[in-house]
């Protein structure tokens, strides 16, 4: 049963930054830390924007899925960073986010969907949005949050011309992540 266990590799499918983003999110962290709080920042070497997460899945569903996204077609998509927000459980803000905007993004992410049906479910609603900030605990919620609300990104306009499949380890320090495929565009 361990033996098995062992083999299951936790994927997901994602974009990453260019450097320049990168500098751009790493400001809004800055700015995030000036209030209090418990939680962790994402490491920026970390950062991404999941268009879809498979769970732990074994090396035959990981070869199926290799196959299956090389038959994706898409052009090179022009992004921006959006607006930075919160997601809140019980009024509680848990995540802290920056929306990416461009309507090539969905498009990818259902092509994604529609090619991977048969293996797995598709997404109930694809947020297109980067963690940049996980919160365990915040002492004034509202303060928190309109400190948040209050920030503005710059409007960074990026190309993607790839995206991954990824595999993340849970180690003691933090997720690491490797690739196991690019998928270059078209274009």
């Amino acid at each position: 049963m361990d033996e098995e266990k062992s083999e299951l590799k936790r994927c997901f499918i994602a974009i990453e930054f260019s450097d320049e983003v990168i500098k751009e999110i790493a400001r809004m962290q800055e700015l995030i830390v000036k209030t209090k709080f418990t939680g962790k920042l994402t490491e920026l070497e970390n950062l991404h924007l999941s268009l879809k997460f498979l769970g732990e899945i074994d090396d035959e569903k990981i070869g199926k899925v290799k196959e299956k996204l090389k038959t994706i077609k898409f052009s090179e998509m022009k992004l921006k960073l959006g607006k930075i927000g919160t997601f809140s459980i019980h009024g509680r803000p848990r995540i802290v986010w920056i929306k990416i905007e461009g309507k090539q993004i969905y498009d990818l992410q259902k092509k994604i969907d529609e090619i991977l049906k048969d293996l797995f479910k598709p997404e109930e609603r694809f947020m297109s949005h980067l963690t940049i900030a996980r919160i365990k605990y915040v002492k004034d919620k509202k303060g928190f949050s309109e400190h948040i609300d209050s920030m503005h990104t710059k409007p960074i306009s990026f190309d993607v011309s790839s995206f991954k499949l990824k595999k993340s380890e849970l180690k003691p320090l933090g997720p690491a992540y490797n690739d196991l495929e690019v998928y270059k565009s078209n274009s």
